[in-house]
């Protein structure tokens, strides 16, 4: 820990003026070297919490506790957040939009203390929110209806809304705040909203219907989204005529991009879940330039404020993966909540003080179980513990495109006998899923007694008719430890 802080002071006394490294703030705007002023979120879906995280040492200062794991949120007279999933920040840096799908919710939450300021419930299934660059309103894309929710910036107020195609999956404005471009979960097409005017001033044809994730350039000059259902990646210009640049196939469930600009140059950062990886673009001819292995199945990610790092979630892995974006190294990996999906990074977000007011231990929530699946393509499976049952999330890869499976438990250890399923499920385009299923299954797949304990597989076919698996279960990858 010492060479750690010690390092980190060599850095900061090192540090030259520079233009800013970090979306979504403009080149213009002067770079923010790391320090313990600076924290990285993490929004926890399966604990519904928010991990908080010092960059200058690397480690989980504690979580914002939402709501509460299951079964407990599935009271009738439940009153936490659920599902705890997007992630946005103000332009002051002082003020952390949380949103989650499940209560319909965004949380504005006070960064110096960890507060709670204000709740915003807003249409179905909300799934990212963010403010304007001149920190006046906020975006929601309402993924679960056709529009973009508008509230105000200060009091949170919904003000407005704005007409989208079906299924807004995110909004990210161009760094001048001129445009908001958002992109679509279920229609094949991204749109491009003067803010000012909001009304749509541009439309990009997506190459699939679900994008999830979008980043501009902070140099202005390119947008670039993720494709999770066919494993690609397009990049469209950010100033009109908003004709697409190029589309890229970067590889099965890829989650979301982020941009860094360092003195290497400027370059697009992508997490590609069934691959534990995250490949980096150059911005300038599209070209590879690195392949960086972090944990089971990486999702959000976002630079720090001098472009020296880049942090991701791993949603299976339940930790925070450091990457020094000079070398694209792993540096640290940090224990955090549940199935982190949206991440951010907010230099200075504490001003004085500790920064440590309101904040809980993981807790039960730092305990899980790691299995892999292997056979006709691999599969990643992490049951979350939530007391006496578990959250099972699968990331499953290399199967048939677009064909019916089930993943079940098995009798046997090579998957023979009857099966008794857990969940249904259809690939993607691109031979890929995302499955989840809730019980007691760790106490199945490692019960002690070999005639009670059974295995994960999965079969093609459905839940009534099925035929041999194809993936089985394999040694326990790893197991996870309640934090202490």
């Amino acid at each position: 820990m010492m060479r750690q802080l010690l390092s980190g002071l060599a850095f900061l006394a090192s540090a030259a003026p520079a233009l800013a490294d970090q979306v979504p703030f403009a080149q213009s705007a002067p770079a923010t070297p790391i320090s313990n002023r600076d924290r990285f979120y993490t929004s926890d879906q399966f604990s519904n919490t928010v991990s908080v995280i010092d960059p200058f040492s690397n480690r989980l200062l504690g979580v914002i506790r939402l709501g509460d794991p299951t079964p407990a949120n599935l009271s009738p007279l439940y009153r936490g957040q659920l599902l705890v999933h997007g992630m946005g920040f103000a332009p002051d840096r002082r003020t952390l939009a949380v949103v989650s799908i499940g209560s319909n919710s965004v949380t504005f939450i006070d960064t110096a203390t960890n507060k709670v300021k204000h709740t915003t419930y807003v249409g179905r299934s909300p799934h990212e929110a963010f403010f304007t660059p001149d920190g006046r309103e906020v975006w929601v894309s309402v993924r679960g209806q056709d529009y973009i929710a508008v509230l105000d910036g200060h009091d949170y107020r919904e003000v407005a809304r704005i007409t989208v195609p079906n299924g807004p999956g995110m909004t990210i404005f161009s760094p001048d705040g001129r445009y908001g471009y958002v992109c679509s979960s279920f229609s094949p097409e991204t749109v491009v909203i003067e803010t000012r005017s909001r009304k749509i001033v541009g439309r990009v044809k997506q190459p699939s219907p679900f994008c999830p994730d979008i980043a501009a350039t902070p140099d202005g000059k390119q947008v670039w989204f993720t494709l999770k259902d066919v494993g690609k990646v397009s990049v469209f210009n950010a100033r009109p005529p908003f004709d697409t640049l190029t589309t890229i196939d970067t590889g099965a469930i890829t989650n979301h991009v982020n941009i860094v600009r360092n003195a290497n140059g400027q370059f697009a950062y992508v997490t590609v879940g069934t691959e534990d990886l995250v490949k980096v673009y150059r911005t300038t001819d599209f070209a590879q330039v690195a392949s960086i292995k972090v944990g089971s199945m990486p999702h959000g990610l976002w630079p720090s404020g001098d472009g020296s790092r880049i942090y991701v979630g791993i949603e299976n892995g339940d930790e925070v993966a450091a990457i020094d974006t000079m070398t694209n190294k792993v540096v640290a990996t940090i224990p955090i909540g549940q199935g982190p999906q949206g991440v951010a990074y907010i230099p200075g977000a504490v001003p004085e003080g500790d920064g440590l007011a309101n904040l809980q231990p993981l807790g039960v929530a730092g305990r899980k179980v790691l299995l892999q699946l292997t056979g006709t393509g691999r599969s990643q499976i992490t049951l979350f513990d939530q007391g006496q049952i578990q959250m099972l999330q699968a990331a499953v890869g290399g199967l048939q495109p677009k064909s019916n499976y089930v993943l079940a438990l098995a009798l046997r250890s090579d998957g023979t006998g009857p099966l008794e399923p857990l969940a249904q499920f259809t690939t993607n385009p691109a031979g890929a899923a995302i499955v989840n299923a809730a019980g007691p299954i760790r106490q199945i797949v490692q019960a002690e007694q070999i005639d009670s304990r059974r295995y994960l597989v999965i079969a093609p076919g459905t839940a009534d008719t099925y035929a041999a698996p194809v993936q089985v279960q394999s040694e326990i990858a790893a197991a996870g430890e309640e934090a202490r």
